[in-house]
């Protein structure tokens, strides 16, 4: 790889500038989100914090990202809607924050929002090898990007968990993007996971545990219908190896965690918007690692599949293979841990049974959303 100093560069530049506007806005978006009345109230027992906390936090990764995506980004028609769907996105979130939107309505306008990517050029043609007719491609495009974007929504039920993902899973489609350059869309591709990247990492520390703010569904939707637009743009979706696998790999948890909550609670006669406490997340936190714990293994299991994409875009076709059946094995064996695993209790709750209404301190500090009421 023959990278060009003054882009890699701009790219720098770009991801600096995302983190530090990110940064930047958080704490008056914090101010604004308590005026509006965004506010996480912790009224049930799904939620486990204390004390009412602002959500809206994804307006600030928001402004990051469009800020240096228009310094240093150039937009073209896969791009504009790209960003008009975003747009779209990020008014149905802060509504939704303000207000809490019923899911149907919400996920209509995710359709929506898709379509406006799919239609400006931005979609899946090739698979496995395989040139998708358009009669398939739109359908399948659309499917993905409403799919992904639920998926980083479902993962966002602990402090930093959502942010720390996305920004693995963008760093790592960004290195991608990264050894494929001088390609032209990998330059466009680049800048925008940059900006991406660098929103999620100026957000992080006002929501890392104990978190002084949510993202809320302004910034889970955000950011999952970003990475999942981006991973069908351009160089993701020219090379055949990549179009199919990469995506796959690097947005490996959230789309477990999505299948595995649908799966579960259609076979309990539930609706896939169901709320429950088994995410993957909640499952270690039952398993009795603390909440910063459970962020870390999230965090790991994301870089590791990052990794396995990296390698698989690098590295000779073989090599990559037996890289990721390694990953398979080692992660059937953690499923098998976590899912067979039954709940352990606190230390706090063996030593006081006369209180089993105490919560762990470390418990999930934020609930997830986006599931109906």
């Amino acid at each position: 790889m023959i990278l060009d100093p003054n882009f890699f560069l701009k790219v720098a530049l770009a991801l600096v500038c995302a983190a530090v506007i990110s940064f930047a806005a958080t704490p008056l978006v914090k101010v604004l989100a308590r005026k509006v009345g965004a506010i996480d109230v912790p009224k049930d027992e799904r939620r486990m914090h204390k004390v009412p906390i602002p959500r809206l936090g994804g307006l600030a990764i928001f402004l990051g990202f469009l800020v240096s995506f228009l310094i240093f980004g150039e937009i073209d028609r896969e791009l504009r809607g790209i960003l008009l769907g975003a747009v779209i996105i990020v008014i149905l979130g802060v509504l939704d924050d303000i207000l809490t939107l019923r899911a149907l309505p919400k996920f209509l306008v995710q359709i929506l929002a898709a379509v406006v990517v799919v239609l400006h050029g931005c979609r899946i043609e090739h698979f496995m090898g395989f040139t998708l007719s358009p009669w398939v491609s739109y359908p399948v495009s659309v499917l993905w990007i409403v799919a992904i974007t639920n998926a980083v929504n479902f993962i966002d039920g602990l402090d930093g968990l959502a942010a720390g993902v996305s920004a693995i899973s963008a760093g790592a489609l960004l290195i991608v993007a990264l050894i494929l350059v001088p390609d032209g869309t990998a330059m466009a591709s680049a800048i925008v996971l940059a900006a991406i990247v660098g929103a999620c990492v100026g957000f992080i520390p006002y929501n890392f545990n104990p978190a002084t703010i949510f993202m809320g569904d302004t910034g889970s939707t955000f950011l999952g219908f970003m990475l999942a637009s981006i991973s069908i743009f351009g160089l993701f979706k020219t090379y055949a190896v990549i179009s199919f696998a990469v995506p796959f790999l690097v947005l490996g948890l959230p789309i477990f965690d999505i299948c595995f909550a649908v799966i579960r609670r259609i076979s309990h006669g539930q609706s896939p918007m169901h709320a429950d406490r088994g995410h993957v997340h909640h499952r270690l936190i039952d398993m009795g690692f603390s909440q910063k714990q459970a962020v870390a293994i999230s965090y790991m299991l994301s870089a590791i599949l990052g990794l396995a994409a990296v390698v698989l875009t690098d590295r000779g076709e073989v090599q990559a293979l037996i890289f990721i059946g390694a990953i398979l094995v080692v992660g059937a064996i953690g499923v098998g841990l976590i899912f067979g695993t039954h709940r352990k209790k606190p230390a706090q709750e063996e030593k006081k049974p006369e209180q089993p209404s105490e919560e762990p301190t470390d418990a999930p500090a934020q609930e997830d959303k986006h599931e109906e009421n």
